[in-house]
């Protein structure tokens, strides 16, 4: 039987393209089987959906506003876009933990020439360890490409279950043992209950507990602002807790003209652009193609929301 979607608000043409690969057809709400929802967040969600819908693929990997507005339900599947996005979201992570090292932003505010007062505080990322917060899609993305560039990964995820290329995987629970045994950290992991504000004044010590070359790590968070103590935050690049931030992210996001964090030359912050637009309808196409030929397969589909992990 041909699978039957309604694709809301608007579709693109991979979108299209993703459908006649899988050999479904294009529909209205009321006859589909399946939605696929093009919006950026919530706004405009059909609240009462039909009967006849067994599937709902979103286009956010974040799903905790959608969660807490009660939208998503258990009579149905729910399908985030986790994993589509990991590639160029782990790649802008790196440009910012190798843009903080490399002092780029205080560089490129300079309007004087800082070699004699910065070339001496200019890191490699070469022999460092960087400790990746939450090693879902998006972390595990990032080791190889710190692999590459000769950087040790020590990955954290909820179970502590071995994440390859990494040099270490540890559980949750042993973050701030990780986080004092990293030279640098990543934040990569989902917004939830049990995440909030997971990075706090205790684990920014750890963190710039063990310094190497005399200076303390940096710390980057491309994942979602509430992972981390804002304030906690600034008291510890105020303090030379840690050396530098590299922000896609924030809370409250966005962050608000005239907040100190703008004004800090060891802070390299980008306006949660880590998916870049000109790749996101094509990527989020190519999940959306597995997960149609998933469906109709009757198989497990990628990216399914569980509502007790809120994730």
């Amino acid at each position: 039987m041909t699978l039957k979607v309604a694709v809301l608000p608007t579709s693109t043409a991979h979108l299209d393209e993703a459908l006649l690969s899988a050999d479904a057809v294009l529909t209205s709400l009321d006859n589909a089987q399946a939605l696929i929802w093009t919006g950026s967040d919530h706004t405009g969600f059909p609240r009462n959906l039909p009967s006849t819908i067994e599937w709902v693929q979103l286009k956010s990997a974040g799903v905790r506003p959608w969660i807490i507005s009660g939208i998503i339900d258990a009579h149905r599947t729910w399908t985030s876009a986790v994993g589509a996005y990991s590639d160029d979201v782990a790649e802008h992570a790196v440009a910012l933990l190798l843009g903080s090292l490399r002092l780029l932003t205080r560089h490129a505010r300079a309007n004087t020439w800082l070699k004699d007062e910065t070339w001496g505080a200019v890191r490699s990322l070469r022999g460092r360890r960087v400790v990746i917060v939450g090693a879902g899609s998006i972390g595990r993305a990032m080791i190889p490409l710190l692999n590459a560039l000769g950087t040790q990964a020590i990955a954290v995820n909820r179970s502590g279950r071995k994440v390859d290329g990494a040099e270490t995987t540890v559980a949750a629970g042993d973050l701030n043992t990780a986080l004092a045994a990293a030279d640098d950290a990543i934040l990569a992991g989902a917004s939830t209950d049990a995440t909030h504000r997971l990075i706090g004044a205790e684990q920014l010590a750890a963190l710039g507990s063990n310094p190497r070359d005399g200076a303390p790590g940096v710390l980057v968070n491309i994942a979602r602002g509430d992972l981390l103590d804002t304030v906690a935050l600034t008291h510890a690049l105020h303090a030379g807790i840690i050396s530098g931030a590299g922000l896609d992210v924030s809370d409250p996001e966005p962050l608000p003209v005239g907040h100190e964090l703008w004004t800090m030359d060891n802070v390299l912050i980008t306006p949660h652009i880590a998916n870049p637009n000109s790749r996101m309808t094509e990527s989020f196409a190519a999940f959306v193609s597995e997960n149609l030929r998933r469906f109709s397969a009757g198989r497990a589909l990628k990216a399914v929301i569980d509502l007790e992990r809120s994730y």
